[in-house]
């Protein structure tokens, strides 16, 4: 079944902010290459499980004081558009 992944990163922007080049911020597209890594790489039954295991990689590697995680099936109830499981974690 497909799954949909978004993710809220926290992270001090204002280096970034006030120099502009990507290297001072967060690489957005490095985050988004481990998750789809680790999720081809696995096989959970649980939404939840994978959402614990997508906040504690991305906690750990990128070294965030915290992170939202939500992880859906879209069309998995008929009648709805999406059902899944919304995470808040923090350092």
């Amino acid at each position: 079944q497909p799954l949909s992944i978004d993710l809220e990163l926290g992270t001090d922007i204002r280096r970034a902010a006030g120099s502009d080049p990507i290297e001072d911020t967060l690489n957005y597209k490095s985050v988004a290459q481990r998750v789809q890594q680790f999720v081809s790489d696995s096989e959970f039954q649980l939404v939840e499980t994978m959402a614990e295991k997508i906040a504690e990689i991305v906690l750990a590697e990128f070294d965030l004081p915290w992170i939202h995680v939500r992880v859906s099936k879209p069309g998995a109830i008929r009648g709805a558009r999406d059902v899944g499981v919304l995470i808040r974690r923090y350092k």
